[in-house]
């Protein structure tokens, strides 16, 4: 067997997906075929069972893919350490987060990491939904995601960087505005703008809601968190969304944050990538992003 075999082994048990493994690969669909059966003829037993519904990993693909990922990641370690002590970190890494993570939280880390490795291209893949991040790691659209905690995946490096808080924001007009906090009574009266459901800030909500005992009357959802401010800011209704999130308009005066009596709000945040061995860009952002746990901390929190 050759390491390119391996590769594309690797690949349609990522994405358990003949196609979408040609995609990544740049290969035809064909040949990705022929590779796998050329493969399993080796081996002597077929690591894949196919249906009408799709792939899955046979029990001896299962093990296969355990080897194989040794072998790759060897193999692509002692490339590194052969060539590492000369050659200079180049490459890409795409990351994957929310929009306003990405804008609020990430923006300045990510320009000092361009400055500091001009030879590493970073691209940025917005996500709805932790979900959707997860997915983006294991299906190789992404190298890095952002997304909150819990995950749950034996595939992925789950990393934990901070956490956040929700807070109450309402428009400076509102009838809230001359308090810091207010209390679960004050909250049920009031028209709520959520999150969309299936991300994580409206599942935090919803549990908080669940937990207190609050049937919120909902104004509206939305998965633009823009949207949502400027509907707060017109008197639409009231929301909780992360602090860091409404800095930049609390600051201005067009919102006001409340904190909620007696509660808090809070979501840990993580860093996800794939568990197996890391080209050199990825093994290089994952530890500057690391480096600056202590930053990001103060920027979630403030």
């Amino acid at each position: 067997m050759e390491l390119w075999q391996l590769r594309t082994f690797r690949a349609v048990a990522e994405t358990l997906n003949f196609t979408k493994a040609a995609e990544r690969l740049n290969l035809t669909q064909s040949a990705v075929s022929h590779q796998i059966k050329a493969l399993e003829t080796e081996l002597g037993e077929p690591l894949f069972i196919r249906s009408k519904r799709g792939v899955t990993l046979s029990p001896a693909g299962k093990i296969a893919l355990e080897h194989a990922e040794k072998i790759l990641d060897a193999a692509e370690n002692l490339r590194e350490q052969i060539t590492g002590n000369t050659k200079k970190t180049e490459g890409s890494v795409r990351v994957a987060a929310a929009t306003q993570a990405l804008v609020h939280l990430f923006s300045t880390l990510f320009e000092k990491f361009m400055d500091e490795y001009e030879g590493v291209e970073l691209s940025f893949r917005t996500t709805v939904s932790t979900e959707q991040t997860v997915e983006d790691i294991l299906n190789g659209a992404s190298d890095v995601g952002f997304a909150s905690l819990p995950i749950y995946s034996p595939s992925l490096q789950v990393i934990e960087l901070f956490e956040d808080e929700l807070v109450l924001i309402t428009s400076k007009n509102h009838r809230f505005k001359d308090k810091n906090t207010v209390t679960i009574e004050e909250i049920k009266s009031e028209r709520l703008i959520l999150v969309e459901r299936g991300a994580s800030i409206r599942r935090a909500t919803d549990s908080f809601f669940k937990r207190v005992g609050i049937n919120p009357e909902l104004a509206l959802e939305s998965n633009d968190t823009y949207f949502i401010k400027r509907m707060v800011e017109h008197g639409v209704g009231v929301s909780l969304l992360p602090s860091w999130a409404v800095r930049e308009e609390t600051a201005a005066g067009k919102l006001i944050k409340l904190k909620i009596e007696g509660h808090t709000l809070r979501r840990s945040v993580a860093m996800v990538s794939l568990a197996k061995f890391q080209p050199s860009p990825t093994r290089t952002f994952v530890s500057f992003i690391l480096k600056h746990k202590e930053e990001l901390q103060a920027m979630a929190i403030d």
